[in-house]
């Protein structure tokens, strides 16, 4: 079987929960939650981070800002969730402490998510209320251009900084590099699938995703490139596996049309290229 966020013991893999709002998950599956070798963000740094929390309190899963009511993330954290039982958080860098939470109107998966050999691991989330923009919060852009090997990204999370081990309380960030798509296959094989619809990225051991940061962004240059998706647990070595969100921008701009054409109004908008904090 394979897993979100592969937890991988000797030669057994296990699949991380598929959200908090499934029934409970058959034995060994975890969910990533923080970043392994990464440094505290500074405070405002990342203003599109979202955090979702159960009942508005308890973070399982990163997301993304991407317009004032359109929210990204990945399939897992919300697959079968309903959207009353949890609420977006923006404007703080801090579990504990300030931010604005926003209930959720509605939740859409990608109808093709597979968790299985976890696949098409994308979901949109549009919010009741308008999200308030200002200096700690703001949208990103998303990537729609091709992403070349060695491309410098970021990665932002709460997710748990050792395995195991318990959320930090800070936002947290790692520098990554961009590998192949042939070299990622070829470091998971046998373990699970890899498809051209995601990307790859690697530092070193020690350094990575962990439970929580699922459903975070990947961003290069301002934009963002990927979603956190799978990998094994955690920074042992192997690439982290993300959605690309290149391979979406379709399946993107119809969810949001479908919804309220005004949503791909903003969407489609100039933008002003922002480089995040180093």
């Amino acid at each position: 079987m394979a897993c979100v966020f592969l937890i991988v013991f000797s030669s057994v893999v296990f699949t991380a929960s598929a959200s908090l709002f499934s029934s409970v998950p058959s034995e060994g599956r975890q969910q990533w939650e923080r970043i392994v070798g990464g440094t505290k963000a500074p405070n405002g740094s990342y203003p599109y981070q979202v955090s979702l929390r159960f009942w508005g309190v308890w973070h399982f899963c990163g997301a993304s800002l991407v317009t004032p009511r359109v929210i990204l993330t990945a399939a897992h954290c919300v697959d079968r969730a309903k959207p009353e039982y949890f609420k977006a958080v923006v404007g703080t860098n801090q579990l504990r402490a300030g931010g604005t939470a926003y209930d959720i109107r509605k939740v859409v998966v990608h109808e093709q998510y597979d968790d299985d050999v976890i696949v098409n691991d994308i979901a949109i989330l549009f919010t009741e209320e308008e999200v308030q923009f200002g200096k700690t919060v703001d949208a990103i852009e998303l990537n729609d251009e091709p992403l070349q090997k060695g491309e410098e990204l970021i990665l932002t999370g709460w997710g748990t900084t050792s395995y195991p081990g318990k959320l930090p309380n800070d936002l947290m960030q790692l520098h990554l590099k961009s590998i192949t798509y042939e070299e990622c296959k070829s470091a998971h094989d046998g373990v699970n699938a890899v498809f051209d619809t995601q990307l790859c990225a690697l530092t070193r051991e020690g350094e990575g995703a962990c439970h929580g940061d699922s459903g975070g962004p990947l961003v290069r240059e301002g934009r963002q490139v990927g979603v956190v998706s799978w990998g094994i647990p955690c920074a042992r070595g192997k690439p982290d596996v993300y959605t690309r969100v290149e391979s979406y921008m379709r399946w993107i701009e119809k969810t949001l049309y479908d919804d309220d054409e005004d949503h791909l109004k903003y969407l489609n908008r100039p933008k002003t290229r922002r480089l995040d904090a180093m």
